[in-house]
């Protein structure tokens, strides 16, 4: 060390801080200055492509939510599309069972009817057959009866003993 500071020449000294300064100018305005640039560019890119992925990210969380709410609605939908649909069904059931209630009352109704009609019908032949048979029994007893003068003549005094005048 000794020996540079010995050797020291300012004329060396001056040259070589003259290239020193020209190589700093000539690299801040060649190299540096690109350089940066370039390091700048890329720092706003970066901070512009977070910004864009924070800004994504919002929209991501907002399309959640919003897909969230369309599900719980369509979800409430559902749910009273089916409440609409068993009570449709219900209705329907119950419209069915007294409908048929109905009929079948009015079937009965009707077999009641037919029945009475029937009952009716067959009690007047019967009373009629009973008539007739009644007639032909007494025509018989009577020409029994009557065949014979004395019997006559008791049966007439009997129906008179029977009537008694007024």
């Amino acid at each position: 060390m000794e020996k540079l500071v010995n050797d020291f020449s300012f004329g060396l000294f001056f040259w070589q801080m003259l290239i020193f300064i020209g190589l700093i100018f000539l690299l801040k305005k060649f190299a540096w200055k690109p350089i940066l640039d370039s390091v700048n560019e890329r720092e706003e890119g970066i901070r512009n492509a977070l910004l864009s992925a924070e800004n994504a990210r919002k929209e991501m969380a907002n399309l959640q939510a919003d897909n969230e709410r369309i599900l719980q609605e369509a979800r409430m939908e559902r749910d009273a599309m089916l409440k609409e649909a068993r009570e449709l069904k219900e209705k329907m059931i119950s419209e069915a069972k007294s409908e048929a209630q109905a009929a079948a009352q009015k079937e009965t109704e009707k077999a009641k009817a037919a029945i009475a009609s029937e009952k009716n019908a067959a009690m007047a032949e019967l009373k009629t057959q009973v008539s007739s048979l009644s007639l032909e029994i007494a025509e018989k007893l009577l020409k029994d009866e009557l065949s014979n003068k004395e019997a006559q003549v008791k049966l007439v005094e009997k129906m008179l003993g029977d009537t008694k005048l007024n």
